[in-house]
């Protein structure tokens, strides 16, 4: 079936140079949420353990509170901002992603079909 067209958004917040948050991270966070634990959730995602403690390190410091709280030997849990940036951010991407859709309709429309081939 060829590709009709499609619009693709990544959201990224940034602070300064550091990106705040973006999907890989918002991802991260939902794999800590489920694991609890900042190793089993990189190797969910397929990153380093180190990949990850950079992103939740990161994170945190772009935060004037710690999205991921981590004990050693305790493992790792979300605060309550956390759980609150996460749902913005989800809701954010989607609302950006359905304006996109919406104001790219006719574009998408106009596209040939059978994508990329056509080069």
């Amino acid at each position: 079936m060829a590709d009709a067209g499609r619009i693709e958004l990544r959201l990224r917040i940034r602070l300064g140079d550091a990106i705040a948050m973006g999907p890989g991270k918002a991802d991260l966070l939902d794999a800590i949420d489920g694991t609890g634990s900042i190793a089993a959730a990189a190797r969910r995602l397929g990153m380093s353990y180190r990949r990850a403690w950079l992103l939740v390190e990161e994170m945190n410091s772009c935060f004037s509170v710690p999205l991921v709280e981590a004990k050693p030997g305790a493992g790792a849990q979300l605060s309550d901002s956390a759980r609150a940036v996460l749902a913005a951010y989800r809701a954010s991407d989607a609302a950006g992603q359905a304006a996109a859709n919406k104001a790219a309709g006719p574009m998408i429309a106009a596209l040939r079909s059978g994508g990329s081939d056509d080069q």
